[in-house]
């Protein structure tokens, strides 16, 4: 079990929760929790270090503390978080460089756990129903935080070729979502209109905050090198997920969807990347055999009930349960089908 933990990436709420939760294990005598500006949220008994992971200071502090096991939560998803673009890239990427470069050097090292994501599969219309962790994307991502985890998980893949003696485990999230997480995706179903790209409706995937921290856990304080997706059980379809919030929706035309998204972004209500813009309309789905069998970890939560419990802590949209499921009555009695009214009973509990 792991002795010496050092974990990136406090200074946002997963992180900090990760590191705390770890330093309340008995199996663990330290935990050293490492961002480049101070959290906001307890660390419990876990000790904060101050440190950029594009300086080579990492190196110093791994080699004074004895580090044996390092856990890489700081790859960011979000332009505007990291300070623009150009500005993420650089955490991401040569931050993860610069911190496997230290690992490398120090014999002490014997795990790493990188916190990675389903993103490196992109989403296009090509895709298989569901990704193992074996299969290559049908396109590189080319842009955003996707290109990064791309990069990421490259250089993850030669540090583990250099240091065959470290186990290193590369967990690939899909989107997190609980009553506590805001990401651009939590964002977007939050806007009083949710835009849609007419014609589609993508599949998708979640994973509880909790289950996300327990996962972690179980690759830090275990000994299963490999790749995982990780995920909730099944999947929502991306109507299901708005009809949920309450929330009407506005189709634009997929040749109209970059232009919208940049509209968007400027106007600051949603961070809406290429990539992102991809997966609101192919979707995607993960296999999770190997997160069961090998890692074993099973979530708590599924798809439906991890976004359920977002949903429940937000207020409803225009459109409420209560006055959907009269329309839909409404337009039952109208057509005179009876398995219309079953299918929206369906929808209403998860089952459509």
């Amino acid at each position: 079990m792991a002795r010496v933990v050092l974990v990136t990436g406090v200074s946002r709420d997963l992180g900090s929760r990760f590191a705390r939760r770890l330093a309340a294990d008995p199996g663990i005598d330290r935990v050293l929790a490492v961002d480049v500006v101070p959290p906001r949220h307890d660390l419990g008994d876990a000790e904060f270090v101050r440190v950029d992971l594009r300086s080579p200071v990492v190196s110093r502090v791994l080699a004074r503390e004895s580090i044996d096991t390092v856990v890489h939560l700081n790859v960011i998803a979000t332009p505007q978080h990291a300070g623009g673009r150009a500005t993420m890239k650089e955490i991401n990427v040569i931050g993860t460089m610069q911190l496997l470069a230290a690992c490398q050097r120090l014999p002490s090292v014997s795990k790493v756990v990188v916190k990675s994501s389903t993103a490196v599969y992109g989403a296009s219309p090509a895709d298989p129903a569901m990704f193992t962790e074996d299969m290559e994307p049908r396109a590189l991502p080319q842009s955003g935080f996707a290109k990064d985890a791309v990069e990421v998980e490259s250089y993850v893949r030669g540090f583990a070729r250099r240091r065959p003696d470290v186990a290193v485990s590369t967990l690939r999230f899909a989107n997190v979502i609980g009553p506590r997480v805001r990401t651009p995706m939590t964002r977007y179903f939050t806007l009083p209109v949710v835009p849609t790209v007419l014609g589609f409706d993508a599949r998708l995937q979640f994973l509880h905050e909790d289950d996300l921290l327990e996962a972690l856990r179980l690759a830090t304080v275990g000994q299963v090198p490999g790749t995982f997706n990780v995920a909730g059980d099944g999947v929502m379809m991306l109507s299901q997920a708005i009809r949920r919030m309450g929330r009407p929706t506005a189709p634009v035309p997929a040749f109209a969807v970059a232009t919208f998204g940049q509209m968007f972004r400027a106007a600051r209500l949603a961070d809406f990347t290429p990539e992102q813009l991809s997966y609101l309309t192919y979707g995607r789905g993960v296999d999770t055999s190997r997160m069961g069998d090998d890692l074993g970890f099973k979530p708590t939560h599924t798809t439906a009930e991890a976004f359920e419990t977002f949903a429940s802590v937000h207020e409803q949209g225009l459109l409420s349960s209560e006055r959907i499921a009269a329309a839909e009555e409404e337009a039952a009695t109208f057509l005179g089908v009876r398995d219309v009214r079953d299918e929206a009973e369906g929808v209403r509990q998860g089952h459509g």
